[in-house]
């Protein structure tokens, strides 16, 4: 079925294949080299959008460690066309399957056909995007990013927008100004690196997830086609990964923005595919929190005395982490955003009767 989209990986090119062991990423995977793999029991399938990048990812990923017994994860090689309309029925296929693409993608413009495949679906979703910039344009006669495509969509879905690891000097006010009236969720770098758990809750609420290599500086990843100073490392990009992979709600992931041709001995390379990594290893170690089962969960009720009213708050038994009930009566499409992830903080922050943000601005977005 996949066969219309895809073109096997050229094997060829793994000159040490033969000598991996049976613990490391090449010997685990089923590929599609020769023939298309029987996907029954699939979880997780990379696609490669851009050969060349893709290619090269899977030089390292396919040597390092695979520590996840019984995942059964499938390489589908790569796009034969990179139009987003020839990618939304391939990620739709896939959700539909109930396997989970990771997309390995030469340009965030790819970013719009993993959207797209969800409007399908018939249902509101979260999406978060890692960057440097929030990339949407105000000017009428200005450049337009994927979020331009996205927002302005006539037929969107999207229910809640997380820009993580923007950079204030590359994002005019007045972009920031028109999501937040939408309520939407804006983080800027300097907030993301210093309180990283704090960010994990939004990773936690995203139904796709995607990743601009453009949010690391340059020094982390030079294979950019235009690399910056500042940005996240490394480390912290990978630990992101992980909560995005660990989030029992994300059901796609994509790492945006590989350019072979500048990347300095694979460096870049080799950090897309730790990112992918450390996705997967959060997939295996997803706890069947909520959205899958509120059984775990065990509920705190906060009193506002002065203002007479509660907030129930909910604490994973399995994983420790927190959501919270957004007090409103709802309409069935939006009942699966009423309970959203928090932190800790936001639990002590009500206890004090001090409403968390995170909640004002949750509650708007079902005025």
């Amino acid at each position: 079925m996949f066969d219309h989209w895809l073109s096997p990986v050229s094997m060829g090119q793994f000159t040490d294949f033969a000598e991996l062991s049976n613990q490391q990423w090449g010997k685990c995977l089923q590929v599609f080299h020769e023939e298309m793999p029987h996907l029954s029991g699939v979880k997780i399938a990379l696609i490669g959008v851009g050969e060349a990048e893709a290619d090269r990812v899977r030089r390292h990923l396919y040597t390092m460690s695979f520590p996840f017994s019984g995942l059964a994860v499938a390489d589908l090689g790569n796009v034969r066309k990179t139009s987003t309309q020839f990618l939304i029925p391939l990620v739709k296929e896939l959700l539909n399957s109930k396997i989970l693409p990771i997309i390995i993608g030469n340009d965030d413009s790819i970013i719009e056909a993993q959207y797209l495949a969800y409007q399908s679906l018939k249902q509101l979703i979260n999406l978060v995007a890692i960057d440097e910039r929030v990339r949407y344009y105000t000017e009428a006669d200005g450049p337009t990013g994927y979020l331009n495509q996205i927002l302005e969509n006539p037929r969107s879905h999207l229910f809640h927008l997380g820009v993580i690891g923007y950079q204030s000097h590359y994002t005019p006010p007045l972009v920031i100004d028109h999501l937040q009236q939408h309520h939407y969720e804006c983080t800027r770098l300097g907030y993301a690196r210093a309180h990283l758990e704090e960010i994990e809750p939004l990773v936690r609420d995203a139904d796709l997830f995607c990743f601009n290599l453009a949010s690391l500086r340059q020094s982390e990843a030079p294979g950019q086609a235009a690399p910056s100073p500042c940005g996240f490392f490394v480390e912290e990009a990978c630990q992101i990964s992980r909560y995005a992979g660990l989030s029992d709600k994300v059901t796609s992931a994509g790492f945006y923005g590989f350019r072979s041709q500048w990347d300095q001995r694979d460096q870049t390379a080799q950090v897309v595919a730790q990112l992918i990594w450390y996705f997967v290893d959060g997939v295996y170690h997803r706890k069947n929190d909520y959205p899958s089962s509120t059984d775990s969960l065990v509920e705190y009720i906060v009193d506002f005395r002065d203002q007479e009213y509660q907030i129930t708050f909910w604490k994973s038994n399995k994983s420790g982490r927190w959501w919270m009930q957004v007090p409103v009566k709802t309409k069935r499409k939006h009942e699966r955003h009423t309970l959203i992830p928090c932190s800790y903080q936001d639990y002590q922050l009500a206890s004090q009767e001090e409403l968390p943000q995170r909640l004002l601005d949750a509650y708007k977005r079902f005025m």
